[in-house]
């Protein structure tokens, strides 16, 4: 089954050391290579900081844009793994080894399964394959 684990941390500041930065930053790579001698990375990013977002609604019509995320929070969305993994507890194992677990919280959400609802896959879900 597909999961996609959603990492929400706080947005690191000027005042974080590069040293800092550098050792987190091997905490993921080591959870990429685990992943990925695994066969269960499918995909991951990290994303740009809160600055950049733009959030667009449509409201009667008319789109309408903000700058910034959705919503005022601590913990942002800084970035996100897509993996195969065997069930939710695999997937769970694999979001506690997360570095940003330790600072904030990975959230674990299934990709849903259009052929179980009836439906044919969208030309973005077969745009991955």
């Amino acid at each position: 089954m597909q999961y996609v684990l959603l990492i929400y941390t706080p947005e690191l500041g000027d005042d974080v050391p590069p040293e800092a930065i550098a050792a987190e930053m091997e905490g993921y790579n080591a959870f990429t290579a685990h992943v990925r001698e695994r066969g269960a990375m499918l995909a991951g990013e990290a994303l740009d900081g809160v600055a950049t977002a733009t959030t667009v609604r449509v409201v009667d019509g008319r789109t309408i844009t903000t700058d910034g995320p959705f919503a005022e929070t601590k913990e942002t969305l800084g970035g996100f793994y897509l993996v195969e993994a065997a069930d939710l507890d695999q997937a769970i194992e694999w979001a506690a080894m997360i570095p940003g677990a330790k600072h904030g919280c990975i959230e674990i959400r299934p990709i849903w399964d259009y052929k179980i609802a009836g439906i044919d896959e969208p030309v973005a879900a077969t745009a991955r394959n």
